[in-house]
């Protein structure tokens, strides 16, 4: 199974493409789209569209899986990435229909590491070991969508996982 893995955000969106077969996880691609600050937030949004868009059309996805927000002090600066994680949503339900899942941070935490407190060193740490990677993915935003396909592929194996209706 192909998975695509989504770490939302405006001006840095991460994505990580794994191949799951029998427990078994290797890399496809991962990296980020970027949205240049000068652009407007319509602007920036289109553009997070058609790199989704591309992402899907490149890579043929069977799931998506796509971290939730959260929010620990300013809403406020929230608020343009979770309007960049609509569109990501949008556009992933448009391409792959009912094969899309939304995952907690501390969801993500736990099936990689097994503790829903783990730090970014660990998880990353992780994410390096469960890939057998030379070295831990940069940049952060795609070694953190990796944890996010990596979490999919380990929860899909023993559950129907959180899809969106």
């Amino acid at each position: 199974m192909i998975i695509l893995g989504i770490d939302p955000g405006l001006a840095t969106m991460g994505y990580g493409v794994i191949s799951a077969v029998h427990g078994n996880f290797s890399v496809i691609d991962y990296g980020v789209v970027t949205t240049p600050k000068e652009l407007t937030l319509p602007q920036r949004l289109a553009q997070l569209e058609e790199g989704v868009t591309e992402l899907i059309q490149t890579f043929k996805p069977q799931n998506i899986s796509i971290e939730e927000l959260f929010f620990s002090k300013n809403i406020t600066t929230g608020i343009p990435v979770a309007e960049a994680r609509g569109v990501i949503l949008l556009t992933a339900v448009k391409n792959l229909g009912d094969e899309v899942y939304e995952y907690t941070p501390n969801q993500i935490k736990m099936a990689i590491t097994g503790y829903g407190g783990a730090d970014k060193i660990q998880m990353q740490h992780m994410v390096q070991a469960l890939l057998r990677l030379k070295k831990v993915p940069r940049p952060d935003d795609a070694a953190d969508a990796l944890a996010v396909a990596l979490c999919h592929a380990q929860t899909s194996r023993l559950s129907t996982g959180f899809k969106i209706r």
